[in-house]
């Protein structure tokens, strides 16, 4: 037995201290998948998953794993089959609601996602109490309150990945495409710790749910034995070994804000002595740089290799992120022998001269082989104060456990090195430990290779980017509420933003559309009636009404002047039929633009709820179109666009507009001919047949409406009896 002074300051730099039976780092997405899917197939009372997202299409298991599974693959589908296959197992889902920023990288309509596709025995809240630009950024999942999972992984687009991550990976494709090689570290426990961090996943439900989830009586005790949840395949690294749990809170309307992770990185670095390894997503607090810094002058043995990733993605990535890596790296090597310190990426060519750079999400470091942190803290402003995160800390109180901390550290350097563990420990025993591990790397596998953030951009302390993109406080400060108390301003529901960006798009192409239609100097009833004009009595009669419908119809144009329009110049026999087959031709083309909109994206923002109305639209069917189109409580072409964004037919969609608007068509035949002929030979004839027009228009409409109603009641009546009669049938089998 070794010493057991530790660093752990509960109340300072961590919320508790406690022992795991035994845990184990997960490293890579497939290992922690596969050892996720055994784990909730073993569950018998409750799983807690509480993330930055979890996303119901993700597969766990891939290849043949999956092929041998007896349990569905991706989560949603398991956690439904679980669900299902055990009602009396209670499962509780907790993803953060989101923001503008993940807007594209998350699945929409989550939460109605999972409650559609799950029993009443799932139950899923979204997050939306982090101040204005934080984010909910703690992942863990507690198994039956015996087994905890935590650290740097999400269910989520783009994780998944083996630890060889191959060029060519068949496995690495998501919903929206394929992605590159990705990195991250998880832990799984069981033991006394799991009581706290169970505790902290039930904290987080609680504060925001009506129906919380109850404390258990008695924590499970499995002795010094592994668990029943404990999953297969998977071996225990440490044993009875101390850990820390350290938290970010920020400030929120119930809580006060917490450091703690902040104050155990800047404790763990002042105890370090020899080697410290890094590996993170983000490195950009300067109060770290400045720690690493001093304690690398104080320590002149001391060295510190540090592995992030290579290319940003985007603008604000670069801006934020990469900018303030480069003040980052300047503040570490100051007045140090650079030999000493080493910011890092990994990356791969293979002999055809193809590239392939690891993407590093992993939040871990180990401080000489006595300290291992593994959690979902970035090197990051935000990670220290304004998102929520957890980190687990483990201590080398023993032979054994250091060895596992050491042994985790050469694991994770040969991966990213492309060496075996024995030759990186061989390493690790000699001197110049850095400059070894940078030479002599083997050419066609994975290298580390210095930053260079220069080729991206340029340092900066200070810009917007870093300011919203890194803040290390709320966006938009907490205001005062009548009470005269302080009220956190929240990041926008991402229904709100969703609802939002879909009305807006929609009604700009519509205004964008009306606005042409009423501008446009030539597209007017006088011009549009001179050009018909010029085309009656000739072949081109019909192919000159399609065009202006059609133009029309695009342009928003309103379809009864074109229709009256029409009628008066064809007269009141060829000027409906005319007149109805420009309107389908009219309505068919914009009901498809409506579709190729709906596809591109409105129809996904619309969600399950949307798409239940389209459903019934759809059963609904050419009596729900034909009613629209007899009461025209809408533009004939934004009708059109609606349809098209919706789920029902095209074919549907054209026999119910010609039946609904045939017999007005006729109606304005009458109207539109008198109309001429009031112009032409004005008498008490003509007029009269304008008002008998006019009679027989709004009859057809009254008329055509009620027969609908009537002919739609039959049908529900016929509908609610056919499902009677299969209700009673079931009931007597």
């Amino acid at each position: 037995m070794m010493t057991t002074n530790n660093v752990f300051k509960t109340g300072h730099n961590c919320w508790h201290t406690a022992t795991a039976a035994h845990a184990t780092p997960l490293i890579d997405c497939a290992n922690y998948y596969s050892a996720l899917h055994s784990s909730i197939c073993k569950a018998q009372k409750q799983i807690i998953i509480v993330g930055w997202d979890i996303d119901s299409r993700i597969k766990l298991l891939h290849g043949e794993a999956e092929e041998k599974a007896n349990a569905p693959s991706a989560i949603g589908e398991l956690i439904k089959w679980k669900a299902e296959q055990n009602p009396d197992l209670q499962v509780y889902i907790l993803r953060w609601d989101s923001s503008f920023a993940f807007f594209d990288q998350r699945e929409m309509w989550a939460l109605e996602v999972w409650e559609d596709k799950t029993p009443d025995n799932v139950h899923v809240l979204l997050d939306d109490s982090i101040p204005m630009g934080g984010s909910q950024h703690q992942k863990l999942v507690i198994i039956d309150n015996e087994l905890a999972y935590s650290g740097g992984m999400d269910v989520a687009l783009h994780r998944w990945d083996t630890r060889e991550h191959l060029i060519d990976e068949p496995g690495r494709i998501g919903p929206d495409g394929e992605y590159g090689p990705f990195h991250d570290v998880q832990m799984v426990s069981c033991g006394a710790i799991v009581a706290h961090l169970a505790a902290l996943a039930r904290w987080r439900w609680n504060r925001l749910s009506d129906s919380p989830i109850d404390t258990p009586d008695n924590q499970p005790d499995n002795g010094d034995c592994r668990p029943p949840t404990w999953p297969e395949g998977v071996t225990s690294c440490f044993e009875q070994v101390p850990l820390a749990v350290a938290r970010t809170l920020p400030d929120m309307d119930d809580i006060e804000g917490v450091q703690e992770v902040r104050n155990m990185l800047l404790d763990l670095i002042g105890q370090a002595e020899e080697f410290i390894y890094i590996e993170n997503q983000f490195t950009t607090r300067e109060e770290i740089a400045h720690a690493l810094n001093k304690q690398l002058k104080a320590k002149p043995a001391l060295e510190v290799l540090i592995v992030s990733s290579y290319d940003p993605n985007g603008l604000f990535e670069t801006e934020a992120f990469w900018a303030s890596r480069l003040a980052f790296k300047d503040i570490v090597e100051q007045g140090v022998d650079t030999h000493r310190v080493k910011m890092t990426y990994s990356s791969i060519r293979d002999q055809q001269g193809r590239m392939a750079y690891k993407r590093i999400h992993s939040k871990v470091m180990t401080i000489d082989d006595r300290y291992l942190v593994i959690g979902s803290s970035n090197l990051s402003n935000r990670s220290m104060t304004l998102d929520t995160e957890v980190d687990v800390v483990m201590y080398g109180d023993t032979h054994s456990n250091r060895k596992c901390i050491a042994f985790t550290r050469n694991d994770l350097i040969a991966e990213h090195t492309g060496r075996s563990v024995e030759v990186t420990k061989s390493i690790m025993q000699g001197g110049h430990i850095v400059n070894a591990l940078m030479a002599n790397q083997f050419a066609h596998d994975y290298v580390l290779t210095e930053i260079n953030d220069t080729e991206f951009t340029h340092p900066s302390r200070s810009n917007i980017y870093r300011t919203l993109s890194d803040p290390d406080a709320p966006l938009i400060p907490p205001m005062k509420g009548l009470s005269g108390k302080l009220t956190a301003i929240t990041n926008p529901r991402r229904r709100t933003i969703m609802i939002s960006i879909g009305l807006v798009v929609f009604a700009c192409i519509a205004g964008l559309l009306i606005w042409l239609s009423n501008t446009l100097p030539w597209l007017d009833s006088e011009r549009v009636g001179a050009f018909l004009e010029q085309s009656r009595g000739t072949y081109f009669a019909l192919p000159t009404v399609l065009l202006v419908y059609l133009v029309g119809g695009l342009l928003f144009f309103p379809v009864t002047v074109l229709s009256l329009a029409v009628a008066a110049i064809f007269g009141p026999v060829w000027g409906p039929i005319y007149g109805i087959i420009g309107a389908l031709l009219s309505a068919g083309t914009t009901f498809l633009l409506g579709k190729g909109l709906g596809n591109a994206g409105l129809r996904k923002l619309g969600g399950p709820k949307v798409e239940a109305v389209d459903e019934k639209l759809a059963n609904s069917g050419i009596v729900g179109v034909a009613s629209v189109r007899m009461l025209p409580v809408a533009p004939f072409s934004l009708v059109n666009l609606v349809a098209g964004i919706s789920s029902i037919g095209f074919v549907q969609f054209l026999i119910g507009t010609f039946l609904g608007m045939f017999p007005q068509m006729i109606a304005k035949g009458l109207v539109g001919d008198s109309i001429m002929q009031i112009f032409k030979q004005p008498s008490v004839e003509t007029i009269a047949y304008l008002v008998i027009g006019l009679l027989v228009w709004i009859a057809m409409i009254v008329g055509t409406q009620k027969l609908a109603k009537r002919f739609q009641q039959k049908k529900q009546t016929n509908t609610t009896a056919t499902n009677e009669k299969e209700a009673s049938e079931q009931c007597i089998a």
